[in-house]
């Protein structure tokens, strides 16, 4: 597991990242607590800080909220959040390899990676009128 001890909490964590994509942290607490009734909150907070270092989960972090967990790590994908209920979808490479988007000017960087959030509405809000 990328240098890591494999340790019950580890292995809970891993699992409810899995099993709730793009979940908050409260979320991936709550779904570790079935499992580990008797595990903290930092000790969640922990796990996840170094599944991200470590390159196993990714943190995504949309404007305007707050931070989400993914498993899906390594192929540069983007998201798309609804406007309305906040629903985030992955969203495969634009165009191309990574970076996926060409940079007008990339002002001397040697770009690897590119991050697109798109925004909108889901079908179900789009299709309810229960839009801002």
């Amino acid at each position: 597991m990328a240098d890591l001890r494999v340790t019950r909490p580890r292995l809970a964590v891993l699992e409810a990242v899995h099993g709730n994509p793009h979940a908050d942290t409260e979320t991936i607490f709550e779904a570790v607590r079935v499992f580990l009734p008797a595990v903290s909150r930092q000790a969640v907070y922990d796990v996840l800080h170094a599944f991200t270092a470590a390159g196993l989960v990714r943190r995504i972090q949309p404007s305007g909220s707050v931070a989400r967990y993914e498993a899906r790590v390594g192929d540069n994908h983007h998201h798309v959040v609804c406007r309305s209920c906040g629903v985030i979808v992955d969203v495969d490479c634009a165009v191309g390899d990574a970076p996926c988007l060409t940079a007008s000017d990339n002002n001397g960087f040697v770009l690897d990676e590119a991050e697109v959030i798109y925004w909108g509405l889901c079908p179900d809000c789009s299709t309810s009128g229960s839009h801002p």
